[in-house]
């Protein structure tokens, strides 16, 4: 993982676990339909703070995780593009999709096979 993201907040699976009132088992279900990403930090696997808004996967978050690992984008470079400020959104596509902007984060993941 990037040291550009060690100032990031990062969730064990035990904090997500209590944060969503869900068991290990369902957290993993989750990963797996890609209503979430998880990235080795620390030795470890932790999902980042900011996919989550009001207790909930971030809305958008699953259709975004899906359409990258459509294009080839999975694990850590998806994480990385997540994570990293786009240059055709002004923002980091998390924070863009926090904001309510899933179809401008779409587009520039689009931009992304060219």
């Amino acid at each position: 993982m990037s040291e550009h993201f060690s100032s990031r907040e990062w969730l064990t699976f035990t904090q997500v676990c209590e944060l969503l009132g869900v068991s290990k088992n369902k957290l993993r279900r989750l990963l797996e339909d890609r209503y979430l990403l998880a990235a080795q930090v620390d030795g470890e696997p932790r999902i980042p703070a900011d996919f989550f808004k009001n207790g909930e996967p971030l809305p958008g978050l699953r259709g975004t995780l899906t359409l990258l690992a459509d294009m080839g984008l999975e694990g850590e470079e998806a994480m990385n593009w997540m994570l990293s400020e786009d240059s055709a959104l002004g923002e980091a596509p998390v924070a863009a999709l926090h904001r309510g902007h899933k179809t401008s984060v779409r587009k520039s993941a689009q931009l992304l096979a060219f």
